[in-house]
């Protein structure tokens, strides 16, 4: 699939990959490699290249490591709040994540659309029920919310990392928003 009038990357200025510094490159290249092309975040963040490292260095932490959460599950977080904070980019990347993470074409529609009705387990919708919590008003969360996480099985690790997820990407889904990021046409058929 390709864009026949390809939208900017970012309405601030994206650096050429030749002007980038040697690391944030050689990861831009590396992740090239994989993928077979670029995903516009990594050209968008290279516009400041001390908040590009900062920001792949948290989001490996969250969302690669090992743990009762799975990749899939990771996904489903993005995929719900970035859908509750109306990021084009976020939903349409990170649902191409899920599809493959979860080998379900289907489940990244369904759970950006409404995840209380896709055809996932009560876990993962009380998962989901905390990360929404902690995405649109974490003023709110309580011992109870950690009492409902703990019932279905996720300990205090667990509920750090749904947390630490909704809100990295809040932030990131903010900053896509204000910088009119817009998703690779690859995303779209990704998965499916």
């Amino acid at each position: 699939m390709t864009q026949t009038n390809q939208a900017p990357v970012s309405c601030f200025p994206v650096p050429e990959l030749n002007d980038m510094p040697d690391d944030i490159r050689e990861r831009i290249l590396a992740v090239q490699e994989k993928s077979g092309f670029i995903p516009n975040v990594f050209l968008a963040l290279a516009h400041r290249p001390d908040e590009f490292r900062a920001f792949f260095a948290y989001h490996d932490a969250l969302m690669e490591k090992p743990g009762n959460l799975t990749k899939a599950e990771r996904e489903m977080i993005v995929v719900a709040t970035s859908s509750m904070n109306q990021c084009q980019y976020c939903v349409i990347a990170h649902g191409a994540i899920l599809r493959i993470r979860a080998k379900n074409p289907l489940i990244a529609d369904q759970v950006a659309t409404n995840y209380r009705k896709a055809d996932i387990t009560g876990r993962q919708k009380a998962m989901l029920d905390f990360a929404m919590k902690v995405s649109q008003s974490a003023h709110l969360v309580a011992e109870a919310d950690f009492e409902a996480l703990k019932a279905h099985g996720f300990d205090e690790e667990d509920i750090w990392d749904i947390a630490g997820i909704s809100a990295f990407f809040g932030m990131s889904n903010r900053m896509a928003n204000v910088t009119n990021m817009r998703p690779n046409a690859e995303f779209y058929s990704m998965g499916r």
